[in-house]
């Protein structure tokens, strides 16, 4: 179960330090990281760092497309993480 913790807090760092530095990129109007991208890390458990960094940063919070997105990605993860709980302890 540690190497599922570690794997999110590693995911979660990344997916911040990815919405930063594009937050970064868009003010100074250079080459940005792509929304899949983006998308990506949050799918695949970095969703609440992302969450974290579009409010804190104010990034992509304007985008409704995005935010529906991300909206999804939270969900399904924390579906996810339901049914590892459930079928992994019970």
């Amino acid at each position: 179960m540690w190497y599922l913790l570690l794997y999110l807090l590693i995911i979660n760092l990344v997916a911040f330090i990815m919405f930063y530095v594009d937050k970064r990129k868009a003010i100074k109007d250079k080459w940005r990281i792509r929304e899949s991208s983006l998308y990506l890390v949050s799918f695949t458990g970095g969703v609440y760092g992302s969450i974290l960094a579009m409010y804190l940063f104010h990034h992509k919070t304007r985008k409704v497309k995005f935010c529906i997105i991300t909206a999804l990605a939270l969900i399904i993860n924390i579906a996810i993480m339901v049914l590892i709980i459930k079928y992994v302890y019970f």
